[in-house]
């Protein structure tokens, strides 16, 4: 009944659209816009601009739905090149923040290293859909200088978490190119080993004082183990059942910071608990196991390593979050996808699962039936 009322060309549109992944990430967005009202107490423009966020996201994600496997494979050459000439183009004529100098304002302030999030899987995985699998040695470490150019701009300005989400999504698509196990054995052992030189001549020492309050957060409380001591107070006060929506103390009396982006995780656990932290963790399994499930049906190896990464990176994003406001990682700035206040991480993320959803097989949309 509804149908017949819509233009055929929307309704074409929607059916590349997978309805079951739309309505958990909507449902995940919707306890984000909750989280946030509650965060910022009570600051409704706020969670309107978040609004518009998601929508901007999910306009986004229906266009990017519509785009097949041979489009997208074709654009990324393109995108990651040009990806590269902005992040060059930051570190000459940026603009600095926060002693950070991470945009270009063309008009309005834009972020380059979030197109890599993109553009950094698509690369890998178009160069290897025009390799045998599994890959050649030599292989794995030119789709590794592919990743390691944009990485380590990124890094340079300084953004440490962005630089490592660009890292996995890229080596993810190796990963699922079939790299051997002795070649990933090598690589954690290379990292073990290259750690010690990136803690002492590669980090800031903003980064290293966060390594620091990792390993020994009671250390500095009132100073670098500030954050992490207020969140696990945070999580840990939240007991079982939480202590309702709008009455943590942590939050509202102002002791946990950056709590509407970075700790917004802090928040839900000391309002929702246990039970609430669960279901959260439900929302984001399903959702990943969704992401993979499609992307198995891809049309072709480029889609399938494609989504396979997103899907990936997706829960790491996830782990790295919540790892930070637990006290098991280091403090990297890095988002609870969908749910912290950003409109860059929501568009970006709306737009990789709306890639996810136009990588499947399209022969059965057109069909007819008989």
């Amino acid at each position: 009944m509804i149908s017949s009322l819509l233009p055929s060309w929307l309704i074409v549109a929607l059916q590349r659209v997978d309805a079951v992944l739309l309505a958990v990430l909507s449902l995940l967005v919707f306890l984000g816009l909750a989280t946030l009202y509650s965060a910022s107490d009570g600051n409704i423009e706020q969670v309107q601009r978040q609004i518009i966020h998601f929508s901007i996201g999910l306009g986004l994600l229906v266009i990017f739905s519509q785009i097949s496997s041979k489009t997208l494979r074709q654009w990324s050459v393109w995108l990651y090149g040009i990806g590269v000439v902005l992040l060059i183009l930051v570190l000459i004529i940026g603009v600095t923040k926060k002693g950070a100098t991470r945009w270009l304002y063309i008009g309005v302030d834009i972020q380059p290293a979030e197109i890599m999030k993109l553009a950094v899987p698509m690369m890998v995985a178009y160069y290897f859909s025009e390799k045998p699998l599994p890959p050649r040695f030599v292989d794995i470490v030119i789709a590794l200088l592919l990743v390691l150019v944009p990485m380590l701009l990124v890094m340079k300005q300084p953004d440490l978490g962005t630089s490592l989400l660009i890292a996995t999504s890229g080596f993810f698509v190796i990963y699922l190119a079939g790299m051997s196990w002795w070649l990933i054995g090598g690589a954690i052992a290379f990292v073990t080993v290259a750690a010690p030189l990136l803690y002492f001549f590669g980090m800031h020492d903003y980064q290293r004082r966060r390594v620091d309050t990792l390993l020994n957060p009671e250390s500095d409380l009132l100073g670098t183990g500030y954050h992490i001591y207020q969140s696990k107070i945070a999580i840990g006060s939240g007991g079982a059942y939480g202590k309702g929506w709008m009455q943590g103390d942590q939050a509202h009396l102002d002791f946990l910071p950056e709590r509407h982006t970075d700790f917004i995780f802090a928040v839900f656990g000391e309002e929702f608990g246990l039970v609430g932290n669960l279901i959260l963790m439900g929302l984001y399994i399903f959702i990943i196991w969704r992401g993979l499930y499609l992307a198995s049906k891809g049309e072709d190896t480029f889609a399938r390593l494609l989504g396979g990464s997103l899907s990936v990176s997706f829960f790491f994003y996830l782990f790295v979050n919540t790892g930070m406001v637990s006290g098991l990682l280091p403090v990297v700035g890095v988002p609870l996808p969908l749910v912290s206040y950003g409109g860059t991480s929501v568009v970006t993320l709306m737009m990789a699962f709306g890639i996810i959803m136009g990588m499947r097989k399209r022969k059965r949309i057109y069909q007819r039936d008989s």
